[in-house]
């Protein structure tokens, strides 16, 4: 039963009582002036059955009448209330005064139409807007409901498909070939496969959502090819800028050099310190080979860098070893609680020995120390190497390729040490030391 029927038959209801009420309030006058009119003889026949009408006529009337008077304006209620649960808000009540209870509740009713229509303005132009940019981003979008039924495709998915929306939709997941990731353990994925409107490398991603009280899921698609390209692209063009300069900085001193010695010996005769000359240039020239050929070694060990092989590794032993590989500076270990990695022990004993050595480096500019300690939750065992340097004056380039300010450093250290890191599914971080001086490396490996 609607509202509007309800309502109905609540007022009928209420019509009847106050029309009885009205009755029965001039009910007991009506009947005194019955009485008085037709006792004794003081009035005749005729009289008596004219003012007999005319009191009944007026005591229906009015009756009548306070009936219509407590009814309409509850009846225009009812009338507002049943467009607005149809969605009409545009319908005002008349009479709104503020002087009387029925014409305070009309004001109040008409500034709540006036406040749903104004949300639902508000509420249209956001969903334009929604669907606007749905239809006009570069990510596909796929909203599937409880039976796994497409309800919703923007023009992305429907070049992706290569089928219209009007092909699309109420088809299943399993007849889209999207079951799979639907039904993925994980929320977010990074796969390679061929769709009907392309093939290449893909983030899907999958999140839940309720309408109208229903499970749905929203599956979005974006196309990460184009991002690891112009990604490699960045990388090969930065690649490309440090090799050229490294390789500038050894090659232009060598060329000028090898200009000279040209020179002098074209001169006839030889100069008489010509045997000098050409020893130096030769010596400049062997050093900057040699640098180079240091620097191209670098390059190939960060490129070359293998996977890690997992296998148990005892943290106690491995970090004791790693500190006794420095002898410059006093390295002091502060034993944590026994943990076994899986890991590979080569590896991140060569990052603990990476750090410690830096740690050291810091340390000897200052006569301090490095301490190595470790501990663990759970999930995670965290390693901290703790120098008494001077600290971090700039974090901004740690990790950049060939970046270093150590006299003779390849500016590879920390980038290897990273990549051995992420490469177990952990993290390296550099920060200085909160409350005293010097810098802490926190090392983060998976249990």
């Amino acid at each position: 039963m609607s509202l509007f029927r309800r309502l109905s038959n609540w007022f009928e209801a209420l019509e009847n009582r106050v029309l009885y009420s009205a009755l029965m309030a001039g009910s007991v006058a009506v009947i005194f002036s019955l009485a008085v009119l037709w006792s004794g003889d003081t009035f005749s026949t005729k009289v008596r059955w004219t003012m007999t009408i005319l009191i009944l006529l007026f005591w229906l009337g009015f009756s009548f009448s306070t009936r219509e008077r407590v009814v309409n304006p509850l009846r225009t209620l009812a009338n507002l209330l049943e467009a607005m649960r149809e969605g009409d808000y545009s319908i005002r009540g008349r009479r709104a005064r503020p002087d009387d209870a029925l014409g305070e509740v009309m004001i109040q009713l008409n500034a709540i139409g006036a406040t749903l229509r104004a949300q639902r303005l508000g509420a249209v132009e956001a969903t334009a807007l929604l669907t606007k940019v749905m239809e006009e981003i570069e990510v596909a979008v796929f909203t599937f409901d409880g039976s796994e039924k497409l309800q919703f495709v923007n023009r992305a998915g429907e070049r992706l498909l290569a089928q219209p929306a009007a092909e699309l939709l109420e088809k299943t997941a399993a007849e889209l070939h999207l079951a799979e990731h639907l039904h993925h353990q994980d929320e977010a994925q990074a796969v390679a496969r061929a769709f009907p409107g392309g093939s290449g490398r893909w983030g899907i991603r999958r999140s839940t959502f309720r309408e109208s009280g229903l499970p749905h899921t929203l599956l979005v698609v974006t196309d990460l090819t184009r991002a690891l390209r112009e990604e490699e692209l960045q990388a090969w063009q930065r690649l490309v800028r440090v090799l050229g300069h490294e390789l500038n900085n050894s090659l232009t001193p060598i060329k000028s050099i090898a200009g000279s010695l040209a020179q002098i010996l074209n001169r006839k005769p030889l100069p008489e310190d010509w045997e000098g000359d050409m020893r130096d240039g030769l010596t400049v020239i062997a050093s900057r080979s040699e640098a180079l050929s240091r620097f191209i070694g670098a390059y190939s060990r960060l490129a070359k860098l293998p996977r890690p092989r997992l296998a148990p590794v005892e943290l106690y032993p491995l970090v004791h070893r790693a500190a006794s590989m420095e002898t410059r500076v006093p390295v002091t270990v502060e034993d944590g609680p026994a943990v076994t990695l899986q890991a590979d022990g080569d590896q991140v004993e060569q990052l603990l020995i990476n750090l410690v050595r830096n740690g050291a480096d810091a340390a000897l500019e200052t006569g301090g120390g490095v301490t190595l300690t470790w501990e663990y939750d759970n999930q995670h065992a965290t390693l901290l190497v703790l120098d008494e340097g001077l600290g971090l004056s700039n974090t901004a380039n740690l990790f950049v390729p060939f970046f270093t300010t150590k006299p003779g450093g390849s500016g590879i250290g920390l980038v290897l040490c990273r990549q051995i890191a992420e490469a177990h599914g952990g993290s390296l971080m550099l920060s200085n030391r909160q409350g005293i001086r010097g810098c802490e490396a926190r090392l983060t490996l998976p249990l």
